[in-house]
């Protein structure tokens, strides 16, 4: 009997290559959790780094285009006093200099540093700072002008794929093209209750898309996450966080130090676990096998 397996084409991210067999690409998700300070960026890069992770990730937004208009004069309660959402939205982005300084500071550290750009100028902002791929938000998946721009970069795009039907995703795959594709299951609640989670749309998006297919988790602890490398995720994204008590909206349903580390150590006993569906006989049952086995074939 003979048992055939597709597998999708890898896809290449600087020197990481993503896809079956290859080391999951563990990504840490500072997003906004900064709140704006250059320091604790870059301490959730150190953080980032010795775990094990392959990439930070933040958020860029042009806040006078990304933020919806409803919004923008709400007052909101911040560490630096109240504010309208929109001056809220401009006091945690950084700017050209410090993406340059926070890349360089990533790379020295052996990973990635890139963002999910919100509308084009971010995209373009982003590529002038030498960005090696872009994420596309779950929230951003049905703006088809950001989508174009993205594609036309021509780097490597990571899909997020939360809060969106299969419908808006095959529009959202179509735009953007596969050649270059991962995309990343995801649901977006915050935090993430286990019923929500769906793991197996991995394997339908695998199917669907013929794309490298990971994840990217909003719950608590590590179990989901794991369980999301066991069913085939290539790459794993969770926020970070250096306190979860910290003001921000995001660092709530983040992991800490020692969980990011935790996650990232399983990981790489979950590869080593994994194998690769070939039955044999390993060294280690050959002492067994001729203790217990009575009877040979």
């Amino acid at each position: 009997m003979t048992i055939t397996t597709t597998e999708t084409a890898p896809v290449a991210i600087g020197e990481q290559i993503l896809g079956t067999g290859q080391q999951v690409y563990v990504i840490g998700e500072i997003g906004i959790n900064h709140n704006g300070d250059m320091e604790i960026a870059k301490q959730l890069i150190d953080v980032s780094a010795k775990a094990g992770a392959n990439a930070v990730k933040f958020q860029k937004r042009t806040p006078d285009i990304s933020t919806p208009m409803d919004m923008r004069d709400k007052i909101r309660s911040t560490p630096w006093g109240d504010m309208t959402y929109l001056d809220y939205r401009y006091r945690v982005e950084f700017d050209a200099a410090q993406y340059k300084e926070l890349i360089r500071y990533a790379a020295a550290q052996g990973l990635h540093a890139f963002a999910s750009p919100w509308d084009v100028p971010s995209v373009e902002f982003m590529e002038e700072q030498g960005a090696v791929t872009h994420k596309v938000a779950s929230a951003s998946v049905t703006d088809l002008e950001l989508l174009k721009a993205l594609a036309e970069t021509g780097k490597p795009i990571i899909l997020s794929t939360g809060m969106s039907t299969i419908e808006q995703i095959d529009k959202a795959v179509e735009t953007l093209g596969t050649d270059k594709l991962v995309m990343m299951h995801a649901t977006s609640t915050y935090p993430l209750p286990p019923e929500e989670a769906n793991l197996r749309m991995i394997t339908t998006l695998q199917e669907r898309y013929q794309v490298p297919v990971g994840y990217s988790g909003h719950e608590r602890g590590l179990q989901i996450s794991l369980a999301a490398v066991a069913l085939g995720a290539v790459t794993v994204e969770r926020h970070i966080t250096l306190d979860r008590t910290m003001w921000g909206s995001d660092q709530a349903s983040s992991l800490e130090p020692k969980g990011f580390e935790a996650l990232i150590r399983d990981i790489r006993i979950l590869e080593q676990a994994m194998g690769d569906g070939v039955k044999k006989v390993f060294p280690g049952e050959l002492a067994p096998l001729s203790r217990l086995r009575r009877v040979d074939a």
